[in-house]
């Protein structure tokens, strides 16, 4: 790892904005969907429709499943 220079400063960005910069953060909701391999594409885009954001995809039960964990920011 590199040496860091005087004054220098490392910003890392999460994708939320935080109260630290006076905004109110990101709130999210979650789901966890069974996915079929023979019908990845369309429950995904169903869901993405919806504004679901694909987060991660993950092995199901059996070679036939997959679980699919989405995220969406929360509406108040």
């Amino acid at each position: 790892m590199g040496r860091r220079r005087p004054g220098s400063r490392r910003q890392v960005f999460s994708g939320v904005t935080t109260a630290e910069y006076g905004e109110p953060m990101t709130k999210w909701e979650y789901v966890t969907v069974p996915v079929l391999v023979h019908a990845t594409k369309q429950i995904l885009d169903t869901w993405g429709a919806d504004g679901w954001e694909l987060v991660q995809v993950v092995p199901g039960p059996n070679p036939q499943n997959l679980v699919a964990y989405l995220k969406r920011p929360v509406t108040e």
